[in-house]
């Protein structure tokens, strides 16, 4: 008996409750709230199919040495959009930090340059020399900067060559090993 007056109190404590759910205001919120539900997953479905496509097409890898006057036109207003950036010797293609270095972004000064100068004094300006910057006169914290900065250049960017200094010849990279350069073709001169 006492069963049976146990499952009556819940089955009238279930009851009580569907009725509550029934009142009007109750039906609307439970509606808000489905709805809400249903936004939130369909967005996550259809940004998570959206992040498998493609944004823009990639370009294909370039490796080779420039001169300062030659790096001047990967400044990311060429047709292609490639930007490559300077740091300590080495060139970096960047490209894919566009909106860093490309036009209009904050560091778009760097785009096309050496940028160790910069890096190591902190300024954002744009190396208008068009003469190869040996970066002899900077200081140790300055040098230890433009070190770390290189570090951090390789992590993220592509390495495409190195920054030539005048009357240095450009390596010649092969392409069974896009790591190193070719030891047969390392002395002799690029052709253009």
């Amino acid at each position: 008996m006492a069963e049976s007056v146990g499952s009556e109190n819940e089955a009238g404590y279930l009851s009580g409750i569907f009725q509550e759910m029934l009142n009007p205001i109750n039906m609307f919120l439970i509606g808000i709230i489905s709805f809400l539900v249903y936004k939130i997953f369909r967005n996550t479905t259809q940004s998570s199919s959206s992040k498998s496509a493609p944004v823009e097409p990639t370009l294909p890898r370039l490796r080779r040495d420039f001169t300062v006057q030659e790096l001047r036109q990967y400044d990311g207003n060429q047709p292609d959009g490639r930007i490559l950036v300077a740091v300590n010797g080495n060139v970096y293609d960047v490209t894919k930090g566009k909106r860093f270095y490309g036009p209009g972004g904050p560091y778009a000064a760097f785009g096309g340059r050496d940028a160790s100068r910069g890096l190591a004094t902190f300024s954002v300006t744009s190396n208008d020399n068009n003469e190869y910057d040996d970066l002899s006169d900077l200081n140790t914290m300055e040098m230890d900067s433009v070190r770390e900065w290189e570090m951090q250049f390789k992590e993220r960017y592509i390495f495409v060559g190195k920054l030539l200094a005048p009357g240095e010849q450009p390596t010649n990279y092969s392409d069974e090993d896009e790591d190193a350069p070719s030891d047969k073709a390392a002395e002799k001169p690029k052709e253009e």
